[in-house]
């Protein structure tokens, strides 16, 4: 408590042996997490640190078949997309699960195959109301090539219009910084979008130049996002048939009217977790992927 510094400590597992001895001694401090109230309980967040045990360990342990497990055949890993950054791709955000209803705050990490960069699957740790600690891995169809961070990276660096504008800002003095990878599920595949920032010699605030998308086998650099996806998404979605006699007129979304949401989205997204504000963010970020489904 900000006010008072009193602490209290909320149990999540009742079974587990070591927290019941705690509970013996401090009878008063650790209660049961039904006890906590609901302003707070809306706020609760799976803990990072287990559910990075708990990934680590499942990358084995998802094999059911003893031969396959005992010359881990099917091994799974943690993508990393280099060396350098060793980032895991661990993520929070606010999107609604295959088969459920509703949006939920869920805690998200991709898998790839073992000594591979495509992707294998994505394991989801579930915080809201009931669903708190439950895990759901959704598993790739192995016959279909999902590209994993580091393959979109790579391809990222390998394409030659945007590693040859990249090259002329560094000639020029900038500094060039890329903003995280965006990954956005949708129906049985991936988008990815990541921004780039451009930050002047011995300037501070970083400015953003160009928003990278990638799409199974397109990426496209533009100024935008919805330029961008508009490269990515040209002919997908067919503009507004012509009229036909009808009492009621409907309301057709071309595909300009759908990259146009997108961009809104997506700029605020941005602004959201610019500010620190991640529910708004994970808002943001659902809605963009329910258009881009649109366009797909």
């Amino acid at each position: 408590d900000a006010y008072s510094g009193q602490m209290q400590f909320y149990i999540a597992n009742e079974q587990d042996p070591i927290i019941q001895t705690y509970a013996k001694i401090f009878p008063d401090t650790f209660v049961p997490l039904s006890d906590m109230p609901e302003d707070l309980r809306a706020h609760i967040r799976y803990p990072e640190d287990i559910f990075k045990y708990q990934t680590s360990i499942f990358s084995t342990y998802h094999m059911e078949q003893p031969q396959i497990f005992y010359n881990k055949e099917d091994k799974w890993e943690v993508p990393q997309i280099s060396a350098e950054r060793a980032d895991p791709m661990m993520r929070h955000m606010i999107m609604k699960l295959p088969e459920e209803e509703q949006e939920e705050f869920i805690l998200m990490l991709p898998y790839t195959p073992r000594n591979k960069d495509n992707l294998a699957a994505w394991m989801v740790a579930r915080s809201d109301g009931d669903h708190y600690g439950e895990l759901v891995v959704y598993s790739f169809p192995k016959q279909k090539l999902i590209f994993g961070p580091k393959q979109i990276v790579n391809r990222i660096n390998q394409d030659a219009d945007i590693s040859g504008q990249i090259s002329l800002w560094d000639q020029r003095g900038s500094e060039v910084n890329y903003g995280n990878l965006l990954v956005i599920p949708i129906e049985k595949s991936l988008i990815y979008v990541q921004p780039l920032y451009l930050r002047a010699s011995g300037g501070k605030i970083p400015e953003l130049k160009r928003v990278i998308v990638a799409y199974e086998n397109q990426i496209a650099m533009a100024e935008t996002l919805d330029q961008a996806l508009n490269i990515i998404f040209s002919g997908a979605i067919d503009t507004a048939p012509e009229p036909i006699d009808s009492p009621e007129e409907t309301s057709v979304e071309t595909s300009e009217d759908l990259v146009s949401q997108a961009n809104t989205h997506y700029q605020a997204a941005l602004e959201a977790q610019q500010r620190g504000d991640w529910a708004a963010y994970g808002r943001e970020i659902d809605a963009l992927g329910d258009v881009l489904n649109k366009l797909k």
